[in-house]
């Protein structure tokens, strides 16, 4: 028996590879299926079974592509109703693997179809549990995602998560490893461990869900600080129950080159967004007007799907060159399939075919730290709320990125202002937004606080953000 976790940073998600004795099952797979094909191939078994632990709100999975090319069945637990052909399982049915098997734990509470898979070795042994969206290490699934679809409130969802776990999960070994759908990053809960892999064991000790002394506790431990999901979350699960065009169409269809002219007639035509994935630096030099920057080296996938939402929008590309297969790749993993093509040459191309290029006004910390010395300036922190509560600069106002749409219109053009984030990744998307919608009063700090930190710009003491919501 071998068991490989395949993770993907960007999305902060594992998906999983088992084999026994000739035999393979692959549990949540992305949503390019080649690798697992790949996978296939090079150990020479079969696929038996693909399992979905519930219809995944944060990105589209490779079920229905990987059945279409293998003829192996998609299994959910119960309550599942989807559009396609599947095995809806029963609670604790076993499937046979080789000379191990899988049983279905169905353990509603994230969604009602929310399962399980628990892998018993060749003597039956309880080994490891693939616990979806259910339990996460650090934290368990959010409950108020499945609302409006189960026609419950998060509190009886959350009701029925401490039930899943503490009469199905907490009961099992000690021993027993567990393997989540998601870790730190996802906007699937909100106090992930970094670590990917862990044992229940230790779960039961570190985790503070698995540790609350009744389940009115619980449910107030986990509904406690609950952010509003993304958008584009409720378009995912529709794709993931409906169906949807396969990914080489998506992939065929988005790698058409377009020329400078031919480029401006379709995103004129279309009403498409210009999407450039290029990194900030670069981006703040020059740039297609109008172009929102959501760099492909950062959390590119979920920022695409906060920021633009509608699956639907027609996007064109302008990227680095020979990055076009990777950003179609990644949008078409959280739904976005409508890529129209993509800008022939990048920028160079469009500037020497003499078009307009705007830029954003980048300074260095050290120039910030010099222009709003002994002044009253207003500066705009996009970070989260935690990294903002953990330390920021003196008077800064927190305005997440996430929730961008929300507070630009409370913006006086009139008024200069400063804008930074960490690093420089979200105050670029923030910038680029906000010149795409006509502000243009501000200046953006090249670095982020990680530079400001460096001046002697005043700053609120340094609290550790474990602290922030203990």
């Amino acid at each position: 028996m071998k068991v490989e976790q395949i993770y993907t940073g960007c999305l902060a998600q594992g998906a999983y590879y088992i084999t026994s004795k000739g035999e393979a099952v692959i549990i949540d797979p992305l949503r390019e299926t080649q690798p697992y094909l790949d996978r296939l191939e090079r150990d020479n078994v079969k696929l038996k079974y693909i399992f979905e632990t519930h219809f995944h709100a944060d990105f589209v999975s490779g079920h229905v592509d990987l059945s279409n090319a293998t003829g192996a069945p998609i299994v959910y637990g119960p309550k599942a109703q989807p559009a396609f052909e599947a095995i809806i399982a029963e609670d604790h049915q076993v499937f046979e693997l080789g000379d191990v098997t899988i049983e279905v734990l169905h353990t509603p509470g994230h969604t009602m179809e929310s399962s399980c898979y628990l892998l018993r070795d060749e003597q039956g042994k309880p080994t490891a549990l693939f616990s979806g969206d259910t339990l996460f290490l650090g934290d368990v699934g959010r409950p108020d995602l499945a609302q409006k679809a189960a026609h419950m409130t998060q509190e009886e969802l959350a009701g029925l998560l401490y039930d899943s776990l503490y009469n199905k999960i907490i009961t099992l070994p000690d021993d027993v490893t567990v393997y989540p759908a998601h870790g730190a990053g996802s906007a699937c809960g909100k106090n992930m461990m970094k670590e990917t892999v862990d044992t229940l064991g230790n779960q039961k000790k570190v985790n503070y869900a698995l540790k609350q002394p009744d389940k009115a506790s619980f449910i107030k431990a986990v509904t406690d600080g609950l952010l509003p999901p993304p958008a584009y979350f409720g378009m995912n699960v529709a794709m993931n129950k409906k169906g949807y065009d396969s990914f080489e169409q998506v992939l065929d269809k988005g790698l058409k080159t377009l020329e400078v002219a031919e480029f401006e007639a379709v995103a004129e035509s279309s009403g498409a967004l210009v999407l450039d994935t290029r990194s900030n630096s670069d981006f703040a030099n020059g740039f297609v007007p109008q172009s929102i920057n959501i760099g492909l080296k950062g959390d590119f996938a979920p920022w695409v799907g906060a920021m633009i939402v509608d699956v639907k929008q027609p996007i064109l590309l302008v990227t680095d060159e020979g990055a076009e297969e990777e950003a179609i790749t990644r949008l078409s993993r959280v739904g976005f399939d409508q890529v129209l093509g993509y800008l022939k040459g990048g920028v160079e191309a469009w500037k020497k075919a003499g078009k307009e290029v705007d830029t954003v006004n980048r300074i260095t910390a050290a120039q910030f730290a010099k222009e709003i010395e002994g002044k009253s300036s207003t500066v705009i922190d996009v970070r989260k709320e935690s990294e903002y509560a953990a330390e920021h600069v003196d008077e800064a106002y927190n305005k997440p990125l996430a929730y961008i749409n929300e507070w630009l219109k409370d913006i006086d053009d009139n008024e200069h202002f400063y804008l930074h984030c960490a690093g420089g990744y979200r105050s670029m998307i923030a910038a680029s937004i906000l010149q795409a919608r006509g502000y243009r009063n501000f200046s953006e700090v090249a670095g982020g606080f990680g530079a400001i930190a460096k001046t002697e710009v005043p700053k609120t003491d340094f609290v550790c953000q474990s602290k922030v919501f203990s």
